[in-house]
């Protein structure tokens, strides 16, 4: 007996599908605050990311002169079904948010120097495709190197504990 998948990778919590993950991300920035964001996208994005694929890496957000949020960067392959009318793989995707989100998130962009990153790509338990984007600081090469010994420390010591019994 087979149970076919819509194709997304996994599930994060009720009702919730992950699409894209951005690993790197809390690699090379220090994530402060965290935003749930809407996504404007064509019918064949949505129907690509059904299928499964889509990614985040390279992927940020920046501000418009208009005062909106665009995804810059984010890849979401190309749907085959749709023919002449399918979408650029790359193209900049307006984030949907509150007026108030977006001023907060353009003030720490002009006078903290903060990023704008996604995290998560994923579908709500509506079906709605959401992403989760975060105001980040970049780190320095020794906070990077601190990052990694203390998540190799971690996984040693995981280890030992479960070799003990």
């Amino acid at each position: 007996m087979s149970s076919k998948s819509g194709g997304a990778k996994k599930k994060l919590g009720e009702g919730r599908k992950l699409i894209a993950d951005n690993r790197k991300a809390r690699f090379h920035y220090s994530i402060g605050e965290i935003f749930e964001a809407g996504i404007e996208l064509f019918g064949s994005e949505v129907k690509s990311l059904r299928g499964g694929g889509g990614s985040l890496n390279e992927a940020h957000a920046q501000a418009t002169k208009s005062g909106e949020i665009m995804l810059v960067g984010a890849y979401i392959p190309v749907y085959m079904q749709a023919h002449q009318f399918n979408h650029e793989t790359r193209r900049p995707r307006k984030l949907l948010l509150h007026r108030r989100q977006i001023d907060k998130l353009l003030q720490a962009v002009q006078r903290q120097g903060m990023t704008i990153v996604p995290l998560k790509m994923y579908f709500n338990d509506k079906g709605r495709v959401k992403v989760e984007i975060a105001l980040a600081q970049g780190k320095k090469m020794a906070d990077k190197r601190e990052t990694e010994k203390q998540r190799d420390w971690q996984r040693d010591k995981a280890r030992l504990m479960r070799d003990k019994g």
